[in-house]
Order: C-alpha cells, then structure tokens, then sequence
C-alpha cells in the first residue's frame, strides 16, 4: 500500500441496513480512511426503484452490482455491513469477489472467526 494515501475501504452488505451503512462511513471517515459505499444512505431501494418496470429495475441492479465490484477492485479492503450477523447472497457474492482480488475482508459486528481476516468494527451506536 501507497504510505502517502489513506486506506480505501467499500463497504458490503444489505441497503436495508442504511443506518448500519451511515454509521460505518462517518466512523470510517473520522479513523482516516477514504470510504467507497452504496449511491445512497437515505433512501431505501423500494422509494429509489419505486417507478420502474421488474425488467428496467432489474438492468440497474445488475448495473450497480458491477459498479460495486469496481469499487471493491479500487479499494484495499472491505467493511461487511453484517448487522445482526445478516449477510444475504449478494453480500457473500462481493465478499468472495473481495477475497479472489485479494482484498482484507473486515466486518462490523463480530463473528465467529474462520480466519485471520475476521476483525470486527462496531460503528454502531
């Protein structure tokens, strides 16, 4: 890693989660790091998507999800937004994709570990 440039983290995991998501960024923001995240923290996709066709909300999903593993290629590491231990498919399909471009795999509530990679954050209140 570059010593002159912060940590770049993305962080991963269900929009439901936005409070999760909110919290993790500013407390990642004020630890130094440069934080790559969802489009919005306070919209749910069901108010973002609510005007669309299944098949055109289905091509933006598809399109973000491939904007999201961009992020995840800039970025060093990243932050599971795991609250309540939920990580849905698509959360395991960016952590795997995290892991493959050899990316350090962090999460935000503790788990149990299976390995050296799992730290916990707690961001939230």
């Amino acid at each position: 890693m570059n010593q002159d440039r912060p940590v770049i983290v993305c962080l991963c995991g269900s929009v439901r989660f936005l409070d999760g998501f909110d919290a993790a960024s500013l407390a990642e923001t004020l630890a130094g790091r440069i934080v790559l995240s969802v489009g919005s923290h306070l919209r749910p996709d069901s108010d973002i998507f609510a005007g669309l066709t299944a098949a055109k909300k289905q091509a933006v999903l598809e399109s973000l999800a491939e904007l999201h593993r961009r992020k995840i290629a800039l970025a060093n590491e990243i932050l599971v937004i795991n609250v309540g231990g939920h990580v849905g498919d698509s959360t395991r399909s960016e952590i795997d994709y995290a892991r493959t471009q050899g990316k350090r795999v962090r999460w935000l509530e503790p788990r149990k570990k299976r390995g050296a990679e799992s730290r916990s954050l707690r961001a939230l209140p």
